[in-house]
């Protein structure tokens, strides 16, 4: 089982800190920005401590497959409202595929974007030209992994089938794969407690050999609500065991597994989580005892 959680990328350690912050926590897997997801400020690649963090990934069996970066939310390719936004979106994701090859990962998770009211088959559109243009000029083998969306406003890729659309219309398929997000799709209205018949008709749509990583999450909100309000592990309406057969299906148990649940007011919650998956045993109590450390 490979499983992690989200971590930091800052000063002092950068990169090194980020591996050393993952296995803090009982994880063999991670998930981090490059930078802050919400502007375009990037420290040298001079200053991330990338091979020291390499060799404490070599030392503890922490496969570079599992150390997942995802993009910044910033980037919005389907907003043809605004095109020089899309353009800006283009140009900044081809310089993050840059800076994820140079640092060793090999997958970066995009959110497809949203059309700003511009109509659904217009934005994913939009979507494919840009990813054609940076795909078409990147040299790198990173692969963007196309996350599943809740469904809030105008987001695009809260069904199967639109992924499919966009990763139809890219030339490079070996270069497109998928995320899928639990709490994205409980609130976008898919069954995550029957998972095995979500994966049947993700491989029938996309084919499961594109399934690049899983981000774990309990919702805030019932099936359907389309509000993307991530919860703690077996506090919302998913629920521990739904999930925890999720995380153990055989059939994905390559497919790195991330935690992006919220803190418990000033702690991260990660190791106590991972424990619980790890024992299979549920603490109707975590929260409590979080909130008190």
């Amino acid at each position: 089982m490979f499983l992690g959680c989200h971590v930091s990328n800052k000063t002092p350690d950068y990169l090194y800190g980020s591996i050393n912050e993952a296995l803090s926590y009982g994880a063999n897997a991670c998930m981090i920005y490059t930078g802050a997801p919400n502007n375009t400020k990037r420290k040298d690649l001079s200053a991330l401590q990338i091979e020291k963090a390499h060799k404490a990934m070599q030392a503890n069996h922490f496969d570079l497959e599992r150390m997942i970066v995802h993009a910044p939310y910033i980037i919005n390719l389907a907003n043809t409202k605004k095109p020089e936004l899309a353009q800006f979106g283009q140009d900044f994701l081809a310089s993050e595929l840059k800076r994820v090859a140079a640092i060793g990962a090999k997958v970066l998770v995009l959110h497809p974007g949203s059309h700003v009211q511009m109509g659904l088959d217009v934005g994913i559109q939009s979507i494919v030209t840009h990813l054609n243009v940076v795909l078409d000029a990147d040299t790198s083998k990173v692969c963007i992994a196309l996350e599943t969306m809740a469904g809030k406003g105008s987001e695009i890729g809260s069904s199967l089938e639109e992924l499919k659309q966009i990763y139809d219309g890219v030339r490079h398929k070996d270069r497109v794969g998928v995320c899928l997000d639990t709490c994205h799709l409980n609130d976008a209205g898919y069954d995550v407690a029957d998972f095995d018949l979500l994966l049947d008709e993700f491989d029938k749509e996309v084919g499961l050999s594109y399934l690049k990583c899983i981000h774990i999450n309990d919702s805030k909100n019932p099936k359907g609500a389309r509000k993307d309000r991530h919860e703690n592990i077996g506090f919302g309406y998913i629920g521990f065991d739904t999930l925890i057969n999720i995380i153990y299906n055989k059939r994905i148990e390559d497919i790195p597994k991330i935690l992006e649940t919220p803190w418990v007011g000033e702690y991260p919650p990660y190791k106590e989580e991972i424990e619980m998956i790890k024992n299979k045993e549920f603490d109707p109590e975590l929260k409590e005892k979080l909130e008190n450390i």
